[in-house]
């Protein structure tokens, strides 16, 4: 039987002790589906404290979590740590407060945290290894004043690890269960992110993406996730696939509180080359600006049907009802809908096997991790064979399900001759079929976005289409089919165009006002 997660003696009879009295400061201020605007407010009010914030999602978390498995651990000093925002606030009750400050985020479990919290991106195989640092965005978000409040769950080794994993699984945690419908696929890799915002167990997440990792588990849990320019946000300290796709965003419930959490994240890290290159894009004046409730006036937003709009059964008939009904609303609040488009090459650049992408992210893998892994301060493990070896010992001790590990292996096979062959061969396709695809198909019919539906069916083709080009896309709750399984409408746009995808997806989101709480269903 795997561990959920790990809390000390104390903090659970504090919890226990303090039950009654959040309750009842829940009763006078909601804490559930609370935004970040309404806490902060609670707080200038005195309604709230952050340390009754945090002994809330602890309560929730210690009574859904068995349930879930959406969190691995969770950080034995966030109690210190809200009482110490509590006394910043008191002390500095007429300055200006960072702008997360007292917020509690859970962290993907592959994102470094240089505290009491393990990084081990899902596997026994990184439990006890220490980091050198916090990963870039998490020094991002203690400086905004946000409280690390323990590492979600997610797919193990961010679904590289084998091709027979499930969606939301790891050694650590069991399987991942979506709040909406137990049964349902709550979506990887970053599931436990998109689950625990979902059912309340915290306001803010973060998640990564190589290719769907975001949109998916934020569309299958009903939530708002933000995947940004490769390099707006810093992955330094983030356990990598691939530096050329792998990105860092928020989950959240609404598009402002992912926007207030993007302006909080993104811009240089020495850590992460590529954040200054991209940190062209950030606007003067951040991303808040952006959040307009007109914001669909006047954007031209491109839809392709051939392959994202293929409705063929129960579930996807109420999608595609759905999705009539959202380019209605589109139009009326001022949107340019322009249909019926087409990609050349659409059919090879959502195979990746055909455009070379599955081929790269292999080719890649190996020297990233290795790196990764070299540079821990202390590891049980330094290198991806050395992986490899570790989930052969511990599969014979029957301490989690095993189902293998063929990723890995194909990527540990490849020598450095045969990665850099591939590469050769992959990355000039993958960039040809991203200028000759979305960024041509955008410039020719002067697009702010391509829209389309994200549920499980369709989510692999358009977020492929992202990722092989390193674009940002956003994922806005859109409706549950027949047996209640959310799914999403997903927004995406060429390099850099963040603020015209949050003010689509903030229109969108207000004009349609569809998210609500999970119910748990069996």
């Amino acid at each position: 039987m795997s561990t959920t997660f790990s809390l000390p003696f104390l903090l659970i009879l504090t919890i226990t002790l303090t039950c009654e009295f959040s309750t009842q400061i829940a009763a006078s201020f909601s804490i559930k589906e609370a935004t970040i605007d309404d806490i902060q407010l609670a707080f200038h009010q005195n309604k709230l404290t952050t340390t009754q914030l945090v002994n809330f999602y602890l309560q929730q978390i210690h009574r859904l979590n068995p349930l879930l498995r959406a969190v691995i651990e969770l950080n034995p000093d966030a109690r210190y740590l809200a009482e110490k925002a509590d006394r910043e606030r008191k002390a500095k009750a007429h300055r200006t407060l960072p702008s997360l400050h007292g917020i509690p985020v859970l962290l993907k479990d592959n994102i470094a945290t240089k505290d009491k919290l393990n990084t081990t991106a899902g596997s026994y195989a990184l439990v006890g290894s220490v980091v050198p640092r916090d990963a870039g965005v998490v020094g991002k978000l203690r400086r905004a004043g946000a409280i690390i409040l323990g590492k979600a769950s997610m797919t193990e080794w961010a679904a590289f690890r084998s091709s027979f994993l499930p969606s939301g699984y790891c050694g650590r945690t069991g399987q991942g269960k979506n709040p909406y419908v137990l049964s349902a696929d709550p979506c990887g890799s970053s599931s436990g992110s998109g689950i625990s915002v979902a059912a309340n167990l915290v306001a803010v997440s973060l998640g990564t993406e190589t290719d769907g990792s975001i949109l998916c588990p934020s569309s299958a849990n009903s939530v708002v996730g933000i995947k940004p320019t490769v390099g707006l946000t810093s992955r330094g300290g983030v356990v990598p696939i691939s530096p050329r796709q792998d990105t860092v965003g928020p989950m959240c419930r609404t598009v402002r509180d992912a926007v207030y959490v993007l302006d909080a994240i993104v811009g240089f890290d020495y850590y992460d080359k590529a954040t200054r290159a991209a940190a062209r894009f950030i606007p003067k004046g951040g991303y808040k600006q952006f959040l307009k409730r007109d914001g669909l006036k006047g954007k031209r937003l491109g839809i392709v049907r051939n392959p994202f709009f293929t409705f063929g059964n129960d579930q996807g008939s109420v999608v595609a009802r759905a999705f009539k009904r959202h380019i209605y609303t589109l139009r009326r609040k001022g949107a340019i809908v322009i249909d019926h488009l087409e990609i050349s090459n659409i059919t090879e650049i959502v195979n990746g096997y055909e455009s070379g992408e599955q081929f790269a992210l292999l080719a890649e893998f190996k020297p990233a991790i290795n790196a990764y892994l070299k540079q821990l301060v202390k590891s049980p493990v330094r290198s991806l064979a050395d992986l490899i070896a570790f989930n052969k010992r511990f599969a014979n001790l029957e301490k989690t399900k095993d189902y293998g590990q063929d990723i890995f292996e194909s990527a540990e096979s490849m020598n450095k001759t045969n990665a850099d062959k591939i590469l050769k061969l992959a990355l000039p396709n993958l960039n040809v079929l991203s200028r000759n695809g979305l960024e041509k198909l955008v410039r020719k019919r002067n697009l702010d976005a391509l829209v389309s539906p994200f549920d499980i069916v369709r989510s692999s083709s358009f977020s492929s289409l992202l990722a092989i080009g390193g674009y940002p896309g956003i994922s806005v709750p859109a409706g549950y089919d027949s047996k209640g399984v959310p799914f999403g409408i997903c927004f995406g746009g060429v390099k850099g165009s963040e603020p015209k995808l949050i003010e689509i997806a903030y229109g969108f989101e207000q004009a349609t006002k569809i998210r609500k709480a999970p119910l748990f269903k069996s």
